[in-house]
Parts: C-alpha cells; structure tokens; sequence
C-alpha cells in the first residue's frame, strides 16, 4: 500500500520540543484488508469457523475450546496459569538461558491463585535449559516487578533487567534494575530509584546506555543514563506527550514513539500516531537536551498505538508497529465500541525518518469491520473495547532481515506471520490456549532460535513454549 503523500505541517505542542518533518495522514488510503490465512499442515488442530482468528460461543459451551487450535505448531512447554504483558528471553555470559515474564496484568489481580499453585507473585524467572520443563529459580519482588505493567525489558548487550512500577492508571516511576548477566537464573537487584518518575511503557536503546520510561496518563517521557545501573540518573522529562513503547534505531539517536494521541474537547485522546523523533543530543549527554520531531504518520484504522519494533531488509528500515484494543479513546468517543475500529498491525517504512511511508497492513479477518456482526460480538470478551478481538504486542526474532513475526492478538492467541515479502505479509501458523473464561494474549513474544520456539503468555493459561512445524520453523534462519 502505497504512502500518502500529501503532508501538513506539525506546530510544537509542548516547551522544549523542536519540529521538523510532516504528518502523513490516513485521509483518503485505501482501508486494510486481512493477511491470507495459514495453511495448516499434519498434527494441527485448526479453528472451526472459515473466520480467521474467531473462537466462537458454541465452542465454549461444547468445551472444544479447552483443547485449544493450532496451526503448525505444537506445545512444548508451559508454566503458571497467569500472565502479564512481556515474555523475554536472555543467554548469560555463563550461557545460562533464561525467561522472564510478568505473573499480572494488574498488581492485586490474580494474587491469591499465584500464591496458591505456586507462580509466586511479581516477575517469574525461569530456568529454561530444557524448554519443555521451564523450572521457576526466583520471583522478583521488588517494588517496580510487582507492577511493571508494560515496561517490563531485558538489554541483550549489558545484561540489564529493568522494570517501573505502573499500572492503566499510571503509579508512581519506582525503576529497578537487575543484573541478569552474572547468572540469570538468580538475578541480583542492583538499584531501586524514583528515577523512572512516572511508569506504563519503556523502551532501551540498544547500547543499555540510555532506559526510556513513557508515563502515559503522567503525560511523560522520561531519559535515565544507566552508565552507572547502581545509580541510575534522569537527563531529561518531557512533559505533554501520552506515549506508549518506545524503540530506537540500532544507534539510539531515534525514537519511534507509539503516540496514543493527544487531548482534544471531541474525545478522551485525539489524533494517534507513530510519531520519529531525533533523540541524539540525548544520547550524546548533551547539557540540556533537546528532543527533535522529525515526522508522524497515522493509517486507516488505527485504534492505540501500543508499539514499533525496528528491523532492517534489503538495505531499507521499517518499524512493526501495533495497535492495541479497539479505538476507545478515538474522535466522537462513545459506549458504541461495537463500531469502534480495531487497529491490528501494520509495516511502516522510516528509511527516511522524516518522511514514513505506510507499507503494508498485518489483520486477521475478525478485525475487520465488515466482520463485527453481532453473531461475533457474542464470543466471549469480543464486545468489550479491551481485550477481545484485537492486537496488543509483536515481536521479530531479529533486527536484521526477520522472516517472521509473532503477534500476540488477545482472544485469537498467538498469530505468525511471514514477513520476508514487506509488501504482502501473510499469516503461518497460529497457537491459541482458552480457559473457560477466554483467551488473553497479551504479552510480548520472545524468540527461541535454537528451540524452533516462541515464548508467550496467556493472561488465563500462563507461560506457553510453542514450537513451530510443518516446515514454518526454517523460516527462523
């Protein structure tokens, strides 16, 4: 899909904030339409319905829901009945691997269960050196992995665990760092701070020299030096921005802001967006930095942007960007989410970062509008305007030419999709695990090369290891 081309110019919002660039705006593009399906091959259990990506009401009341739908893929391994927003995986310097994942989507929910069937409460650590008997060595405890809501990250190259203390409504930024390098089975706490100043999302950059906390309802975005993870120390606080993930090029000197939109007298949040920012006085420590933004760009459909996550093919750079939920928050708001849209995925081109172009778009049919009948509006959880039927995280198994991607789609479970041709993504397989009460993918998936796997959880059946089959699992190398 083409980019638009016609541009408006962008006035600063906000002290401190200088602006360059353009918004390539939705107006008048073509509307998204649905990846083709997977071709599931022997072993899978597939999904009943020819819509992709629905679990319909009849198969809860039948109990066929309980064996879950596969497509070229299998289980391999599973932990705990609950689960947050992130699953991450890291290999220490003693060539320990590890996962990580968050036990809650919110701090005081799930507590009494956790407790009971052993999960444990806050961040579960988990000894994955045989993938198919994950093996919890601690939970972490601390003020900010009791609720890290959505920061929760892992730094490859500095061996860092970092989280902030938040939740939808934004809790006080208490940061804690981790070194998981040492050993990560046991990671070893090494600062609590209210350096984070105010928590929701977060992004690294890939040096680990520089933690972004995005405070969201705090209307911030806060840069912590980390050259001293002991003493973390806050460079700069930008005020008037409602940021969810932030993710940087391979340098760090830009940012790819997931913009939830900005306040307007029509509605909750108006205008979301991906918004690229040039960052580099930051990450060179100038005194008094200065944040740059370069361009923005928004596409047909969009509901909240929740995340962009960089990667590189053929000489070119583009961002996976996710939407999240429904468009709850969008112009005219109201209680009829049923006409809300539903954001899905997409692949943007930030070559030039100054000038975005929209590539192509990564949808289930379920997300389509045309599909939200009320037949469909009747599957469990599909009627609310969070959760149900849509996207909330994805993730490539690398930055460098990724043949996949792996998105989390709440009530749809795991979804794979192969991305090796930008312009005409298509889904591949798929791993879907409802309780009686519904599916809750939410989290960020982690990659397993060498396992053929992807690491997930289920906010209602826990910490899945999927291995990849019928061929789908080549497309990792």
């Amino acid at each position: 899909m083409g980019a638009l081309q016609r541009r408006i110019a962008i006035a600063a919002a906000v002290a401190g904030l200088t602006v360059g660039g353009s918004l390539a705006a939705a107006d008048d593009q073509v509307s998204p339409t649905a990846v083709p399906e997977a071709d599931c091959g022997p072993g899978s259990r597939p999904e009943t319905t020819d819509l992709q990506g629905r679990v319909p009401k009849a198969d809860y009341d039948s109990g066929r829901v309980l064996a879950g739908y596969t497509c070229n893929t299998e289980q391999v391994g599973r932990h705990g009945t609950t689960g947050g927003f992130k699953a991450l995986r890291y290999t220490d310097a003693q060539g320990h691997t590890c996962a990580f994942y968050d036990s809650t989507r919110i701090l005081g929910m799930d507590v009494v269960g956790n407790l009971l069937n052993g999960t444990g409460l806050g961040v579960v650590v988990l000894d994955m050196t045989n993938p198919a008997l994950p093996r919890k060595t601690a939970n972490l405890v601390t003020p900010a992995m009791l609720s890290p809501h959505e920061s929760l990250l892992v730094n490859a190259e500095r061996g860092l665990l970092v989280g902030v203390m938040g939740t939808l409504a934004t809790a006080p930024g208490i940061l804690d760092v981790y070194d998981v390098r040492t050993d990560c089975r046991k990671p070893k706490l090494l600062s609590t701070t209210l350096s984070g100043v105010l928590g929701h999302e977060s992004g690294f950059t890939p040096d680990g020299q520089t933690f972004w906390t995005a405070g969201a309802a705090g209307f911030t975005m806060t840069a912590v030096d980390m050259a001293d993870p002991r003493r973390p120390r806050v460079v700069l606080v930008k005020s008037g921005v409602i940021a969810h993930g932030l993710r940087f090029s391979d340098n760090g000197n830009t940012m790819y802001v997931a913009n939830m939109g900005t306040p307007s007298s029509n509605s909750i949040l108006d205008k979301p967006s991906l918004q690229i920012y040039d960052v580099s006085q930051v990450q060179d420590r100038v005194t008094k930095p200065q944040v740059s933004l370069l361009s923005e760009i928004d596409w047909p459909g969009i509901s909240i942007p929740q995340v962009a996550e960089p990667f590189h093919r053929d000489g070119r750079n583009y961002v996976l960007e996710v939407d999240e939920f429904t468009d709850w928050f969008g112009d005219g708001w109201t209680v009829d989410f049923k006409n809300s849209p539903v954001g899905g995925a997409r692949i943007i081109d930030v070559t030039d970062p100054e000038s975005p172009a929209l590539v192509s778009d990564i949808r289930l049919e379920v997300h389509q509008a045309v599909n939200r009948t009320p037949e469909v509006l009747k599957d469990p959880g599909s009627g609310l305007p969070i959760g149900g039927y849509s996207a909330h995280y994805c993730s490539v198994p690398r930055r460098d030419a990724p043949n996949l991607a792996a998105c989390s789609m709440v009530g749809s479970g795991l979804r794979i999709f192969d991305i090796s041709d930008v312009e005409n993504p298509r889904e591949v397989a798929y791993f879907n695990k409802p309780s009686k009460g519904g599916a809750s993918a939410l989290s960020q998936p982690a990659w397993d090369p060498v396992g053929r796997s992807v690491w997930y959880t289920d906010g209602t059946s826990g910490f899945h290891v999927v291995r990849l089959t019928n061929g789908v699992e080549d497309l990792i190398d």
